[in-house]
């Protein structure tokens, strides 16, 4: 198993894109990574655009950047929440200054918008918040997957394979 030892947090809210939550969670434990879910609050179910649960192991205020190797974002309606915690905010900008595989999708770019760690970066996004990602000053790419460092970025569902064998690909080696 390519991942054994790792630690990966995913974030979580309401609304999340299911495919976007779980696939790469499912695909990293697979591998053999300890995949964790924070929420807004410990234990607490959360509901996917489509009905899909998920409950969280912890909240967004217990969790350390030191004790994980890399965080995920989903894309959803849920990015749109988790941005306005300002721990969330904080864990990327450690995550991401301690140049940790970060992944996001789809409209999870908001939340790396709010964190304001794009400017100069390449990414992906959904087409959508393109606008969004260019004013935060990152480069916008249309592609399924787009690689600057340890930010692993991607649009939505149809490029989930091609995300996480990119984004396992980084964490790998670090």
């Amino acid at each position: 198993m390519r991942l054994q030892g790792k630690k990966v947090i995913s974030l979580v809210h309401h609304e999340f894109e299911d495919l976007e939550l779980w696939y790469p969670i499912l695909r990293l434990r697979e591998e053999g990574a300890v995949v964790h879910l924070a929420g807004e609050r410990a234990h607490e179910k959360y509901v996917g655009k489509y009905g899909v649960p998920a409950e969280s192991d912890c909240a967004y205020s217990d969790v350390n950047a030191v004790d994980y190797d890399a965080i995920l974002v989903p894309g959803g309606w849920a990015p749109d929440k988790i941005r306005r915690f300002p721990e969330v905010l904080s864990l990327i900008q450690e995550m991401d200054a301690s140049e940790k595989p970060i992944g996001q999708i789809c409209h999870a770019g908001w939340v790396l918008i709010s964190a304001k760690i794009l400017k100069g970066k390449k990414v992906t996004s959904t087409p959508g918040i393109r606008d969004d990602m260019e004013n935060a000053g990152a480069v916008w790419y249309d592609e399924p997957v787009v690689t600057d460092g340890h930010l692993v970025s991607s649009r939505r569902p149809p490029d989930l394979p091609d995300y996480l064998r990119e984004f396992i690909k980084v964490l790998e080696q670090k």
